[in-house]
């Protein structure tokens, strides 16, 4: 049985208390991991995740769980059962490449990609899509318990980036996980995490999923696929880079580099987004002086406003 999203459904309010779920990847939310997207709860054509924001998009029917970039998700990371269950459907065999290579249209009934449905009873059932090729390891109608390592994550299917798709079902419908009841509140309601992942996942106003500096030009592929040159003090420049997700409309990003005695360096501010966006680069940074960078520490700080106070801010470090 094919393990393809379903088309596109709102999510309903939950008609019955829902399984307990567990974080359904082996990583630490904000520091190897990140919540790239929530459910679409907009009926219509615009976009609203369950706290009124714009953290999803038309018709998602999700909760995205990202990796940092494609070195970690080589170096493997391990997508774990919700909850207990029976495996209901599963499948292997499609090829970890990104749709910005393929197209879409290679995908086209596949987009889940490699994937695992467990069924948790009464009616619920969660799927968990863009597995690595060749590492699900569990088998049909298998017997699975919560937090069981069921494969890794991947770049299966209809995907730009290393993620775990998340989907939970009731009776065939989808239910957000964060607000289950449904209704119009802007916060979690009814939440089915358990109570120290709950914690652990709560809201942000966005996030920064890569830092660093490089001795080169940076560019959002070669973040994403970890091949950038690292700073040295002869290097042709000095670049502090950055690329943060989960940004609004009207956000004003600042990145300023910052030498060992505290002297700026380099610094970058870009005029307000004129729209949300799901992942943005930025970069400041200076040529490399003929003598070469002093020896010692050198800082970035970055930070976001949003109507006018600071809603994200980072400090990176790096020693030359």
């Amino acid at each position: 049985m094919s393990c393809s999203e379903v088309p596109p459904e709102s999510p309903r309010p939950a008609d019955a208390y829902g399984p307990e779920l567990v974080l359904p990847v082996d990583c630490v939310l904000g520091e190897t991991c990140e919540i790239q997207n929530y459910v679409d709860r907009d009926p219509g054509p615009g976009v609203r995740d369950y706290s009124c924001a714009t953290r999803t998009y038309q018709n998602h029917n999700g909760v995205d769980i990202r990796v940092p970039d494609l070195a970690a998700q080589r170096a493997g990371v391990a997508v774990l059962a919700a909850a207990p269950g029976r495996v209901a459907r599963l499948r292997d065999g499609v090829a970890d490449v990104s749709v910005r290579t393929t197209g879409v249209s290679a995908v086209e009934g596949m987009e889940c990609g490699n994937g695992v449905v467990i069924d948790h009873g009464d009616g619920w059932e969660s799927q968990y899509c863009h597995l690595a090729q060749g590492s699900l390891m569990v088998a049909q109608n298998a017997e699975i318990r919560a937090g069981q390592p069921i494969a890794r994550i991947g770049l299966s299917g209809q995907t730009e980036y290393p993620h775990l798709h998340f989907t939970l079902r009731k009776d065939g419908q989808v239910v957000d996980p964060f607000a289950p009841a449904g209704g119009e509140a802007c916060e979690a309601e009814g939440a089915l995490w358990a109570p120290e992942v709950a914690e652990a996942m709560a809201y942000k106003a966005g996030a920064v999923l890569n830092t660093g500096f490089s001795s080169g030009a940076v560019s959002m592929e070669s973040i994403e696929d970890a091949i950038l040159p690292p700073a040295s003090a002869h290097a042709p420049a000095l670049v502090a880079y950055v690329r943060a997700i989960g940004l609004e409309a009207g956000d004003v990003q600042h990145l300023k580099v910052t030498g060992p005695d505290g002297e700026t360096l380099a610094e970058t501010t870009i005029d307000p987004l004129d729209a949300p966006k799901a992942q943005y680069m930025l970069y400041a940074g200076r040529r490399t002086p003929p003598e070469g960078w002093a020896a010692g520490r050198y800082g970035a700080e970055y930070w976001v406003e949003r109507s006018g106070k600071r809603v994200l801010e980072q400090r990176f470090e790096t020693d030359l």
